[in-house]
């Protein structure tokens, strides 16, 4: 009896060890989204792919302006992002131990071009997965009720003079030029990041800058003085109250009472209901160069796949993003509820009149603003310091000098900083 119970027990414990091998570890993907304005289709995405597949997807996205020490206290935990963003070149020099190399995977085979892939050697590092544009989106039906049309504006001299006519008519108007420049954490990074790149993108264009430089020398911050001063000067709110919380540009616009609003294609969905036939788009120019000048166009935002998490997390988040940039599903999601010109092969064309405005300028073989502010180093700090120093100086508690001080010097503390 002893003998068959040993055998029995043997038995079971065999196939126990065979039911073992045979079954695979599910993994789970957590994505840490940096876009907040895309939280809520992503939140959608995730769950529908878990309803079809059973896999667990996780949506986290960081507060505006926070990405940097969300990921950096999100990373070492147990339960890390297994998906992330780096923000081009700088960014994977923070971020280079996390990342699998993408070289082989289906996802790197659906690029359309090498130029998205985030790359040293051989090795892929990163995605990019949205291709964006940005610069002053315009009401054109309030510009024809003061007067003018887009093609009148061709130059920072004639932008100032059709702002300051509007500013001078604006009680009779009932709109202002500009909206709100707001310098509260929702919307500084759209002057420390995106027009501070005017000032960097040219002084880098006539030094030859290929790589990110040590120190920089604020050759166009005089220029960068100007449309910051056409903008606070000629807005629907008091230069003195720019960090206020409450500040809202894209509500202003909407609303009908500013013409300009300088923003990205992303911001689409979020104005669209002005109808496309008001909806027109200028670059942001600054007085240099600007004959032919188009809109700011590029990407910070590379996807990242976390090489510290288990095989079996990042299989799953691998599969995941290959269905997103492959199926009917994901691709209409990413075309037609987030509004990304996005660098896939099965990629569909999204109803944005902002981007298409976008390529006309490509099209009209305008030259491209690249984005060179994605060489800031510590980006989030360095940004602050600018921000502060421009409140200061809109508030008339400041002067232009702490700006440059901020601009110049800051660069040079935090790509030091960044090194150690």
């Amino acid at each position: 009896m002893k003998k068959i119970l040993s055998i029995v027990l043997s038995l079971g414990m065999i196939l126990a060890l065979f039911a073992g091998c045979g079954k695979q570890e599910k993994g789970k993907v957590y994505y840490l989204n940096f876009k907040p304005e895309q939280d809520a289709a992503w939140v959608e995405l995730a769950e529908k792919y878990t309803e079809l597949t059973g896999v667990e997807v996780k949506v986290v996205t960081a507060a505006e302006g926070t990405y940097e020490q969300t990921l950096t206290a999100e990373i070492d935990k147990d339960a890390a992002p297994t998906l992330f963003q780096v923000s081009g070149t700088v960014g994977l020099e923070s971020w280079k131990d996390y990342c699998l190399d993408l070289a082989g995977s289906d996802l790197y085979k659906e690029l359309t071009s090498d130029d998205f892939a985030l790359k040293e050697g051989d090795k892929v590092y990163g995605i990019a997965y949205v291709y964006e544009g940005y610069g002053i989106i315009v009401n054109t039906k309030l510009l024809k009720k003061a007067g003018y049309e887009v093609k009148d504006i061709t130059s920072y001299a004639k932008l100032k003079e059709v702002a300051e006519d509007i500013t001078k008519r604006s009680d009779a108007l009932g709109f202002d030029a500009f909206a709100s420049a707001g310098l509260a954490p929702s919307s500084s990074w759209r002057f420390s990041g995106h027009l501070a790149n005017m000032p960097l993108y040219y002084e880098f264009a006539e030094d030859n800058v290929t790589s990110q430089p040590a120190k920089i020398k604020g050759t166009y911050l005089a220029n960068f003085k100007n449309i910051w001063d056409l903008y606070i000067n000629n807005s629907t709110i008091d230069p003195k109250k720019l960090t206020n919380e409450q500040n809202d540009a894209a509500a202003e616009f909407k609303a009908g009472k500013a013409v300009f609003y300088q923003n990205g294609t992303w911001e689409y969905s979020n104005i669209a209901e002005i109808g496309d036939e008001n909806i027109g788009y200028l670059p942001i120019y600054v007085g240099v160069k600007d004959e032919k000048q188009g809109l700011c166009c590029g990407t910070e935002n590379y996807w990242a796949v976390n090489s510290q998490a288990s095989e079996a997390d990042q299989k799953a988040t691998l599969d995941f993003l290959k269905w997103v940039v492959t199926s009917e599903e994901g691709t209409t999601a990413l075309a037609e509820k987030m509004g990304f010109v996005s660098p896939f092969k099965s990629a569909k064309p999204v109803a944005n009149k902002l981007c298409n405005i976008m390529n006309e300028y490509v099209a009209d073989g305008c030259y491209n603003v690249s984005w060179a502010f994605n060489y800031t180093p510590n980006v989030d700090t360095w940004r602050a310091g600018v921000v502060d120093a421009l409140a200061a100086y809109s508030a008339g508690k400041g002067q232009w000098s702490a700006v440059e001080k901020a601009f110049v010097d800051g660069w040079a503390e935090q790509y030091k900083a960044s090194k150690q």
